[in-house]
């Protein structure tokens, strides 16, 4: 079974919030309400802090995980919290009863209640988009291009972005908006600063639901613990 998720380079995220604003606009998300969050960490003393301008930030965008082991659909009194063969966790809002159990549960605070329809939503992965060979549009919006999107099975290393559209312009001067969806594409491989698979690449905190979206952050102090 598949395992998409997300992979974000934190040392090349610059918090423009493309990922937040694009992901409303997509999914209808109401005022108030977010499937991602965007976080600033820090500015906070570096471990050989001696002056003013030893400090380190960076910033850290929180959403649905689609856990391994999701307590949301364990709590789930309906079975409309569901998991899904490419490994997502995604919401039948039919048997939403708008209990919010599920959103009790996640220790990521990612689920709200839609009062207007009374169901919870959350991040679906662009479930509508990647059926057809696309991106989540959070990935294909990102302004940094700190956002990869992949199968956990295959490696992080093979996990996929658009490519600079000026830069397929000239290339092959036949580049079309469509391409950020569905071709032109990028690995985290091919682009990523040199990291060391043990020391940083990071999960946020594991409360047993083992988390499959993956941050990594060189060269600083990872805080998604806290």
């Amino acid at each position: 079974m598949a395992k998409y998720a997300i992979l974000t380079d934190l040392n090349r995220c610059v918090g423009c919030m493309s990922c937040m604003v694009s992901c409303k606009v997509i999914n209808d998300v109401p005022i108030g309400s977010y499937w991602n969050k965007m976080l600033r960490i820090g500015p906070y003393r570096r471990s050989d802090y001696q002056t003013p301008n030893d400090v380190d930030m960076y910033y850290l965008c929180v959403q649905c995980q689609h856990c391994e082991n999701p307590k949301c659909i364990d709590v789930c009194p309906t079975g409309a919290s569901h998991k899904l063969e490419d490994g997502t966790v995604q919401i039948d809002k039919s048997k939403c009863i708008g209990c919010q159990f599920c959103a009790m549960a996640c220790p990521y605070g990612v689920r709200y209640l839609n009062e207007e329809q009374c169901v919870v939503e959350k991040c679906t992965l662009c479930e509508q988009l990647t059926a057809q060979g696309g991106l989540p549009q959070c990935v294909a919006q990102c302004g940094g291009r700190a956002r990869f999107f992949g199968d956990l099975e295959k490696g992080i290393d093979s996990f996929e972005a658009p490519r600079n559209a000026y830069q397929a312009d000239r290339e092959n001067g036949d580049f079309s908006y469509d391409q950020l969806f569905t071709g032109n594409r990028i690995t985290f491989g091919e682009m990523a600063e040199e990291y060391n698979p043990d020391t940083d690449v990071h999960h946020l905190p594991n409360a047993g639901n083992d988390p499959n979206f993956v941050y990594v952050l060189r060269g600083r102090e990872w805080k998604g613990e806290e």
